[in-house]
This record gives structure tokens, sequence and C-alpha cells, in this order.
């Protein structure tokens, strides 16, 4: 737990050396990598979401790839595909961007549903089937995909499908006076191109398997259900979570717990987690979008209003 810890923290302190001022946002990023899960990112131009990305994946020594999307993407331009090779006399599959470690989907609304729905299955399975054909997606796997929330002129919205397969959506923000104050220094000799790699893929896969084990009483997985069973029952909400989000709230608890050094969930971590990975997942009734509220409001709404459990403890204390 402590090696887990100690690792962690290196990856979170040497992002920080690029990334100013965000390490609650670099911290929530490490809970999808442990979680097996993937991010969509939702902010204005140039609060660097792709230099966060970049740089977690100079930390971890991972494949990192690009794509942008536009309105002329095709499928085959994200997936790959199969050429016939006039020499040998057989179709030979050549990869897409899609096939790397860490991957940047930037303006994931700006291609068609058509496209966009080719991450499918690449996002929930962690494998890519062409022509018949499945190849297992390379580990670890993460997806970090941006879209601007202002300017919607030639975007198609992402359906539901889409945003469900994303387990947290993120807000990174305008940063202070003082940490732009900083960002500007570092303009003048680019940190990002000296960031070295201080954990491999191998230890990624392995405190993804470590994260399972944290502790979660019975009183917190309860607690859990009701959290996502309120969803569904709020008056302004027409379309709860489902059954997923639950999950995704269990597993990001974990995480979140083993980031911040314990090795059991507490329900203040599920209060941390839940807005980042309920909201998006909730549909409002229209007479609640006119009323001004969002997502985000609901979800706090929902925690103040379902019971909290006391006396939680760890599984060592607990069984002592």
């Amino acid at each position: 737990m402590l090696h887990g810890l100690e690792a962690l923290n290196n990856v979170t302190g040497n992002i920080e050396k690029v990334v100013v001022g965000k390490r609650r946002e670099v911290q929530y990023v490490l809970v999808a990598l442990l979680c097996q899960g993937h991010i969509l990112i939702e902010d204005v131009p140039g609060v660097g979401k792709t230099t966060l990305v970049r740089s977690l994946a100079r930390s971890l020594g991972c494949e990192f790839r690009r794509i942008q999307f536009t309105p002329d993407l095709l499928p085959s331009d994200v997936t790959g595909v199969s050429v016939y090779n006039q020499k040998s006399g057989e179709f030979e599959f050549r990869p897409g961007p899609i096939m790397a470690q860490v991957v940047l989907a930037d303006e994931i609304n700006r291609t068609s549903p058509k496209t966009q729905s080719a991450l499918l299955e690449c996002m929930e399975e962690g494998q890519l089937t062409i022509d018949g054909v499945t190849r297992r997606m390379p580990r670890p796997f993460l997806v970090l995909a941006t879209q601007n929330p202002i300017e919607y002129e030639g975007t198609f919205p992402l359906p539901e499908a889409q945003l469900d397969r994303f387990l947290l959506r993120l807000r990174l923000g305008y940063p202070s006076l003082e940490e732009e104050r900083m960002v500007v220094q570092r303009a003048k000799q680019p940190p990002l191109e000296a960031l070295t790699q201080v954990l491999d893929a191998d230890q990624v896969v392995q405190l993804q398997q470590a994260v399972k084990g944290i502790h979660v009483d019975e009183s917190v997985e309860e607690y859990i259900v009701r959290v996502v069973q309120a969803t569904r029952e709020h008056k302004d909400i027409y379309l709860g979570a489902s059954p997923r989000g639950s999950i995704a709230l269990y597993r990001t608890s974990q995480a979140i717990a083993m980031i911040r050094g314990r090795d059991y969930v507490t329900p203040d971590d599920v209060k941390e987690m839940a807005p980042l990975i309920l909201a998006h997942r909730l549909i409002l009734r229209p007479e609640a979008q006119l009323r001004g509220a969002g997502p985000e409001q609901l979800v706090q709404e929902i925690m103040a209003q379902v019971s909290v459990p006391t006396g939680v403890k760890s599984y060592a204390a607990k069984h002592a």
C-alpha cells in the first residue's frame, strides 16, 4: 500500500512540474487510470488539457497518440484499416492511432456519431474488431477526450451511450493569478520536454490490480447504491444513473482512497467522486433546465439528502 502510494505521489509530483495548480485534477486522472476507465474533459481551449495528457504519458513511459476529431474523420482513420499487400497476396492490418496506451481524442464532439461510435468497443471492452478479427488494446489503455462546452456550432453532441462509457467528467478551469504567473515564467523554457519517466506500464498494471483490494464496508456499499438510486427518483431528473454508475462510483471511491493513503473507503470518498461520476450520466427534465439547474447541483442536493453511514474503519481494524 505504501509502495503504491509513493508511486502515485511520484507521478503526481512529476506532472505538477508542468501542469501548475491542478493537483486535485491530476489525482482524478490517476483515479481513471487505476480504474481502467476513461475521462471526458470539458473546458475552453488553452487551459492545459493537452499538456496534462502528454505529461501523464511521459511520466508513465507510455505510447501517446493524439487524434484531432473533425467532421470528415472516418472510423477507419481512428481504428485502422486492412490493406492488401500485393507481394504477400494477403491483407495486412495497419493500426490506427487508437491502438496506443494514452490517447487524446481532441474535440471529440466535432466528428460524426458514426466515427464517435468507433471508440465504443475500444473503451468498454478493451478490444478492437476489424474484419472479424479481434485485437486486444495495449495495457494500460486510457482515452482522454476533450470538448469545448461553449462553442456548439458544427458539433455533434455525444449520445448517452457514448457519455456512459466515460468513467468521469472533469473540468480544469482557469488558474489563479499566481498560478498563471508561474505558467508564463515556465513558458520561457518549456518543462514538458525535460520531463522524465517515473513509472512504467507494468507497474501501472500492478497498481490497477492492487486498487481492487481497497476495503469497502457494507454500509458504504449500501450508501453508494442509495445515492445512485436517488438519482432515479429525483423530481428534476428524467433519467438517472444506471448500475454502471454504481460500479463506477464504487471503483473510483477505492482509487481515491488509495491516492489519499488509506486501505479503506470512507463516505467522504464517495461524496468527493459522486459529482464527477454521476453528473454526466443524468438527463434532466426540461422544466429543471429552464430553471437553470445543473446536473452537478442536483447530485450535490442528493448527497445532502441521503443519510451517511458512520463508524467506517479499515478492514484490518474491523477484524482485529
